[in-house]
């Protein structure tokens, strides 16, 4: 059973499986586990993210194609959401025309983009992505008629999704099914999807042959494979979960900017969590982005606590200050890629094989 769910792509590790099933845990127990405001939205973030950086890996780790646009398609989504809502009413009815608009939008502009440019050299197709999401951002801060400009869109969402909303009286595990709840959900299970999608797609013929182009684009073309044509649908459909990734977070935050969805740093942050996790295994995209977005939201609370436990040493304690968190945080991916070049699933697995390997020569040996 769980073999067919993970489309027969095990982890391949106990240490990693182990990890895995927490982090699932976690999240699908999140309100219950972690009730307050600031732990539930960075549990939201880490759905969300998992998807978004699983997309990405289907183009960078799988494909091999280098792109700086996928926050473009993560912005059309929360944007196409928003505008819809904002213009319309708060229904399920905008949201779904919100979304559907996005994802037509995306997959034409993914589509553009991968036939016109996926016939060029690599580093110039990143050049030519990373001008183009730049494009998208000055826009979305120039139309504010349209768009809300730098301040971007504040809006409501539907009745059911509503802090104030509680499906019942009374509460589960003493916690309130309150609207927030309920959106949580919805992140989680649509999240969960999605990534259960693009597992089941990298591990399908397709994926097979985006593997083949990864490795020599040249000898795929010759095989009959055109090669052009699997890039620029692998594009698209990363697209389209980047998309449906951000309609997910303007549901759940009720405010869309250029900051909050079309940022580079957004962009670097999920090359970040691919890296950190693991390029080309999915898995990669689960651990990255938890162990990301963890650090990132809560190293300066432990930081503070170190710096008052090391008040009596100046020094310490002064590089120790909330302040330099971000110097931390580029050491910790510092240290991460020098012990973990291929990631942490792609070390948790070479470290699975080499005990794997090991066990059969100890046996021989003690014969």
């Amino acid at each position: 059973m769980m073999r067919t769910i993970l489309s027969g792509d095990m982890p391949r590790s106990l240490l990693l499986s182990l990890a895995l099933l927490a982090i699932l845990v976690a999240l699908a127990f999140a309100p219950f586990l972690f009730p307050g405001s600031r732990s539930l939205n960075v549990a939201v973030k880490i759905c969300i993210f998992i998807a978004v950086v699983a997309s990405y890996d289907l183009l960078l780790g799988y494909t091999g194609i280098v792109s700086f646009a996928q926050t473009m398609f993560f912005g059309i989504g929360s944007y196409g959401v928003a505008i819809a809502i904002a213009n319309l009413d708060a229904s399920w009815g905008s949201i779904a025309l919100g979304l559907v608009a996005a994802l037509v939008v995306s997959m034409v502009l993914a589509g553009l983009i991968g036939l016109f440019s996926l016939r060029v050299r690599a580093i110039f197709f990143a050049m030519i992505t990373l001008a183009v999401a730049s494009a998208f951002a000055i826009l979305a801060s120039q139309l504010s008629s349209i768009t809300g400009g730098e301040d971007g869109l504040n809006y409501s969402v539907p009745a059911m999704l509503r802090p104030s909303f509680h499906l019942f009286d009374g509460t589960v595990l003493g916690i309130d099914i309150s609207g927030r709840v309920i959106t949580y959900y919805i992140v989680f299970v649509v999240s969960l999807l999605l990534f259960l999608m693009l597992l089941r797609l990298v591990n399908s013929p397709f994926g097979r042959v985006l593997l083949a182009i990864r490795e020599n684009a040249f000898r795929a073309e010759a095989l009959g494979y055109r090669t052009v044509v699997y890039r620029t649908l692998a594009n698209c459909l990363s697209a389209a979960v980047a998309t449906v990734g951000g309609a997910l977070l303007a549901i759940w935050l009720r405010h869309t900017g250029p900051d909050t969805t079309l940022s580079f740093d957004i962009m670097l942050d999920i090359l970040l969590m691919l890296v950190i996790g693991g390029m080309g295994t999915m898995y990669g995209a689960v651990v990255g982005a938890t162990v990301f977005l963890i650090a990132q939201n809560y190293l300066q609370d432990a930081m503070a606590a170190a710096s008052q436990a090391t008040a009596s040493v100046p020094i310490v304690s002064h590089l120790l200050h909330p302040d330099r968190w971000l110097l931390w945080l580029g050491v910790l991916f510092i240290l991460s890629i020098y012990f973990f070049p291929t990631g942490i699933v792609g070390r948790l697995r070479s470290l699975s094989e080499w005990r794997a390997q090991k066990r059969p020569l100890a046996s021989t040996r003690a014969r």
